[in-house]
């Protein structure tokens, strides 16, 4: 199958078909189908742009279902918006899929587009362009939100004296990675709520949203807690205190028996992407009515505080780490 004749068949055909025409109509004024696309930016917001690439059977298992590796690299992407506020618009997709493979059959690529494109439509995102080309496989997608001139969520608004918080739990990419790789053993209501954090994580797009005015600083968490949010320390010229007994951990991971590994999984073991956040204590009482009111699931993790780097402490020891996050290289 020709390269147009693919991206026809399997991805503007598709986008069709579950499109929400209206926001489509808005901003783009054109799409698939020639060398660029013209994009309407929204008035008075700025553009957010981030791009990732995931690799197979480094970023996820090459024999995973195709909707789920889709789901998943879209997902992943989003969560980058989230980091920012940011309200998402467009996004480009390239494909690298080896020849003569299943990836090129045509079972493959329609499993892959409807995971796309139900992910796609669930948050309002319309693809725009892209391409494809032959070997090793991978998954490049470059996303595109707007965000309020002005009131994007960056790394470098922590204060000393700040509270760093985390949404949901910590822990779970790492365990459900464990799980796909046979390395641990849970039940099997457990395993299903641990698949389901690895290949379809939540962007905490509704969360962020909810932040703008009452975080200083956020990102998402996707090399580890301890890795990231040394970015804000570094971004800010700031440390970092983290309190181990604090982190917040799923039903499945309490079930691990290794309650240390558990919490080295919540410190350093990444693909979480839930939002790490710093609240002053003059902000903290907005955070806590969003929480009362069951509009965000977020909790207290340590605290900003002068010097550099994060310190990880337990019961005021000083909590070891081997190692402090995914390493890209």
């Amino acid at each position: 199958m020709r390269e147009f004749q693919l991206i026809q068949q399997f991805f503007q055909r598709e986008q069709a078909d579950l499109l929400l025409e209206e926001k489509a109509q808005a901003s783009v004024v054109l799409g698939i189908g020639d060398d660029c696309a013209l994009l309407q930016i929204p008035a008075n917001k700025q553009l957010a742009v981030s791009v990732d690439t995931l690799v197979a059977d480094v970023h996820f298992p090459a024999d995973a279902k195709p909707e789920d590796i889709a789901e998943r690299a879209l997902r992943t992407n989003l969560s980058d918006l989230a980091a920012m506020g940011a309200e998402p618009l467009w996004f480009t997709l390239a494909l690298t899929l080896p020849k003569n493979s299943e990836y090129v059959s045509e079972e493959w690529l329609r499993s892959f587009s409807r995971g796309l494109f139900r992910t796609a439509n669930h948050y309002e995102i319309v693809l725009v362009g892209g391409d494809t080309t032959s070997g090793p496989l991978s998954i490049t997608i470059q996303i595109m939100g707007a965000v309020e001139s002005h009131q994007a969520l960056r790394r470098d608004g922590a204060s000393i004296g700040d509270f760093v918080c985390v949404t949901n739990y910590l822990g779970d990419g790492a365990a459900a990675l464990a799980v796909i790789q046979n390395r641990l053993e849970l039940n099997d209501e457990h395993q299903t709520y641990l698949r389901e954090r690895f290949y379809r994580p939540i962007p905490r797009l509704l969360e962020s949203n909810l932040l703008r005015g009452i975080a200083g600083a956020a990102l998402d968490i996707s090399d580890g807690l301890v890795a990231d949010l040394n970015h804000i320390c570094e971004a800010s010229d700031l440390g970092a205190v983290i309190d181990v007994e604090n982190l917040p951990l799923s039903p499945a991971l309490i079930a691990v028996s290794d309650l240390q590994q558990a919490r080295r999984w919540a410190l350093s073991g990444g693909d979480d992407y839930e939002l790490c956040f710093t609240v002053s204590p003059e902000k903290m009482p907005e955070l806590a009515m969003l929480i009362a009111e069951g509009k965000i699931h977020a909790s207290v993790v340590g605290e900003i505080v002068a010097g550099s780097g994060v310190h990880c402490e337990l019961e005021g020891e000083l909590f070891e780490l081997a190692v402090q996050g995914y390493q890209h290289f």
